[in-house]
């Protein structure tokens, strides 16, 4: 069974920190093995010079891949982040961010998953990442 974005939504509203949710992700898809969340442009995210700051971006695509994983197990469950690598390509300015979250390898202790966040309308990525889940439950 997939999770319906209100499912996924409800999972951000029971199970993370209020200054994760003070980032306003919103689940945009959710299906076997990805989701897809957007993060909305904010002045509180941006760094000096105008640009998003990667911790905002970051904690977004931790935040988002915690969905994937749960839509491709079809209901959430306890997790860790064991490793987070994130490459940024160009700044975010004024946009909101598409975070794309494919699961690369689901197995019964371990997940894996590649993030891109694209500035919307962007045809290029600003950032990218990859993610290592321990699966607790």
């Amino acid at each position: 069974m997939t999770l319906t974005p209100a499912d996924a939504d409800k999972i951000l509203a029971d199970h993370f920190a209020p200054w994760v949710l003070a980032l306003g992700l919103t689940v945009q898809e959710t299906g076997e093995r990805h989701a897809v969340l957007r993060l909305p442009w904010s002045e509180a995210l941006a760094r000096d010079g105008g640009g998003m700051s990667g911790q905002a971006l970051m904690a977004a695509a931790d935040t988002a891949t915690v969905i994937a994983i749960s839509a491709a197990r079809g209901a959430y469950g306890p997790m860790t982040t064991v490793q987070q690598s994130t490459s940024f390509q160009g700044p975010v300015v004024g946009a909101d961010v598409v975070i794309a979250v494919r699961v690369t390898k689901l197995g019964k202790r371990m997940a894996f998953a590649d993030i891109t966040m694209t500035p919307e309308g962007a045809d290029e990525p600003s950032a990218t990442a990859s993610t290592v889940y321990a699966l607790l439950g």
